[in-house]
């Protein structure tokens, strides 16, 4: 054999061997190729949980929104028994331990607040501050407004129930205080309870002959609720709302759609918080422990505040 046959035969066989012989993938390879693979895990939350925890369009369950309402603790002129509507008058002693009870209450339901929403009558006010200071929240904003004022009682303000009940009697009386569309009788603008001589209402007009129904009172609170409150609520804000009797009537007419003759007959007790879960139409959902027709509820003793409801309706019996 010739030497250039031999180097031939040589060449032949190491391309041969060569052909034959495939190496296995490192186990680098084999990392790299499995973290580009569609079927392997991923670090952190995988596809079908984030699916799980990402909101659906065709959900069937809803944001739940709270409210709380408070009606002020008892004043001085509730405790004399007298008309107060706007008249700016103080809490009394009671009625700052029912502030304080409130605050306790509500602490201790594990409530918290963004935002607070209150008259322009100090009996709301402070109300609200001892609320926010038993519950270590005197930060957040409070947001005054004369639309949560009482209804203006007109000629009434400052006389005393029974007084008046003895006068003009008990029929009477009651028409103004509890019907829904009757107002009391009316002052002018020489009055010193017409609005138009207070300053905290300068720049809004008022009648010349001035009273307010709780139709009125509803027809002056309720834009604030719709493009004001309401909107934060739905936004997620935690709304905590301290005002007084008729307002509160005026909102819990329309949240439980309470009919016009209903509502005369309802009556809101002093200092205790009134819980609402809403959803997201701002449609209440039904507490278990509700006092109908609110399908709100009070937090507290229930039977205690049965007896306060009724301590209420019975100040022009």
């Amino acid at each position: 054999m010739t030497v250039l046959a031999l180097k031939a035969l040589l060449l032949a066989a190491a391309a041969a061997a060569a052909a034959a012989f495939t190496a296995p993938p490192s186990a680098g390879a084999r990392s790299i190729a499995s973290l580009s693979s569609s079927s392997a895990p991923r670090f952190g939350m995988t596809t079908s949980a984030r699916r799980r925890l990402r909101p659906s369009s065709s959900s069937s369950l809803e944001m739940k929104h709270t409210v709380v309402l408070v009606r002020h603790g008892e004043s001085t002129w509730n405790k004399e028994n007298l008309f107060t509507g706007w008249v700016d008058v103080p809490l009394s002693d009671k009625g700052r331990e029912e502030a304080q009870a409130g605050g306790e209450l509500l602490k201790d339901g594990g409530f918290t607040f963004d935002l607070c929403y209150t008259s322009t009558l100090k009996r709301a006010i402070k109300t609200l501050w001892i609320i926010l200071e038993e519950m270590d929240l005197m930060y957040i904003p409070i947001v005054n407004t004369w639309r949560l004022n009482e209804r203006h009682y007109g000629a009434l303000q400052g006389l005393n129930k029974q007084e008046t009940v003895a006068k003009h009697g008990k029929d009477q009386v009651l028409i103004w205080r509890r019907s829904y569309d009757v107002p009391p009788p009316t002052v002018d603008r020489d009055s010193e309870h017409h609005p138009c001589n207070d300053p905290r209402y300068a720049g809004v007009e008022f009648d010349d002959e001035f009273t307010e129904s709780l139709k009125l009172t509803e027809e002056r609170f309720m834009p604030d609720w719709e493009d004001v409150i309401g909107p934060q609520i739905k936004a997620g804000k935690k709304v905590l709302i301290a005002a007084h009797g008729n307002t509160l009537r005026a909102l819990v007419k329309h949240l439980d759609g309470i009919s016009e003759e209903e509502i005369c007959e309802l009556n809101i007790p002093t200092g205790v918080p009134l819980v609402y879960e809403l959803d997201d139409d701002l449609k209440p959902i039904p507490q278990e422990d509700a006092i109908a027709p609110l399908q709100g509820r009070y937090l507290g003793d229930q039977e205690e505040i049965r007896a306060r409801i009724g301590a209420v309706a019975a100040q022009t019996a």
